[in-house]
C-alpha cells in the first residue's frame, strides 16, 4: 500500500511536467524521422552505412529514449532530497527498497509506453516508405527490453541521491552522451571494430543496443549473450541504488 501510494504520487508528478512529454515521447519520434531522412539521403552504395535504416534504428532509438527517463528519475530523486520531502517520510515505516521500488514502478510505465510509442513510429515510418516491420517480432522484443529499463531508471536513481538538485542534470547529460556513443546508436561498432569495440563492449549500453536490434529483427537465438551481460549490469546496479539510497538515509538521518 505504502509503495502504491508513492508511486502513484511519482507518477503524477511526472505527468504534471509538460516536458516529460517532449523529451520522453516527442524527441524519439522527431529524431527517428530525422535520422530516416538522413538516411534517405545516403546514396544507395556498397559499403553505404546501415544503422539508420529503420529496422536498426528504430530499436537503437528505443533504448536512446531511456535515457531520457533516466534523466527524469534523476531529477524527481535530487529535488524530493532537495525541498525536504524524503526526509518527512523517513519518518515513515518505508524501507529504502520500497523509496527505490516507489520511484521505479512509475517510470518503469512510462518507459514501456515510450518503447511502444517509438516502435508504433517505427511502423509508420516504415510503411510509408513503402517498407513493413514484423509486428510480432516488435512485440516479442518488448520484454527484453525491461532490463535496460531497470539498469537506466536505476542510474538515474543514483544520481539523483549522490548530486543535488543542480549537478544531477549535468552529470546525467555526459551519461546520455555516453550511452548515445558507447551504444553504437549512431554508428557501427562491430564494423569499426579493434580497441573501439573491445571499449564498447565493457559498458553495458553497446549490449543494451545490440541486443534490442537482434531481439527486434527476429535473430533471438544472437541476442543471449549481449542480453545477459546488459541484465548483470542492471542487476548490479539496481542493487547499487538501494545500497546508495540506504547509506543516504541513514547519513541524512544523522
Amino acid at each position: 500500500m505504502r509503495i502504491r501510494a508513492f508511486s502513484s504520487r511519482n507518477i503524477k508528478e511526472l505527468l504534471r511536467d509538460p516536458i516529460s512529454y517532449i523529451f520522453c515521447l516527442g524527441l524519439p519520434i522527431v529524431m527517428l524521422v530525422v535520422m530516416t531522412i538522413i538516411n534517405e539521403s545516403i546514396p544507395d552504395m556498397e559499403g553505404a552505412p546501415k544503422i539508420f535504416k529503420i529496422e536498426l534504428l528504430t530499436p537503437a532509438m528505443a533504448i536512446f529514449a531511456l535515457t531520457f527517463i533516466m534523466l527524469f528519475a534523476c531529477i524527481r530523486v535530487s529535488s524530493d532530497r532537495s525541498d525536504a520531502f524524503l526526509t518527512r517520510l523517513y519518518a515513515s515505516p518505508m524501507k529504502s527498497s520500497d523509496f527505490i521500488v516507489g520511484y521505479m514502478l512509475p517510470f518503469g510505465i512510462i518507459a514501456l509506453a515510450q518503447v511502444v510509442i517509438t516502435y508504433v513510429s517505427g511502423e509508420i515510418i516504415a510503411l510509408v516508405k513503402g517498407d513493413s516491420l514484423d509486428i510480432v517480432n516488435m512485440l516479442i522484443s518488448i520484454p527484453f527490453i525491461i532490463p535496460s529499463m531497470i539498469l537506466f531508471i536505476s542510474l538515474g536513481l543514483i544520481f539523483g541521491t549522490l548530486f543535488n538538485a543542480k549537478a544531477a542534470p549535468g552529470v546525467n547529460s555526459a551519461i546520455i552522451t555516453m550511452a548515445a556513443i558507447l551504444g553504437g546508436m549512431w554508428m557501427d561498432i562491430d564494423t569499426l571494430g579493434g580497441s573501439w569495440k573491445t571499449v564498447c563492449s565493457c559498458f553495458p549500453f553497446y549490449h543494451s543496443v545490440k541486443y534490442a536490434r537482434y531481439a527486434f529483427n527476429g535473430n533471438f537465438s544472437d541476442l543471449w549473450e549481449s542480453f545477459l551481460i546488459c541484465s548483470a549490469f542492471a542487476a548490479v546496479i539496481f542493487i547499487a541504488s538501494i545500497t546508495i539510497f540506504s547509506l543516504k538515509v541513514k547519513s541524512d538521518k544523522k
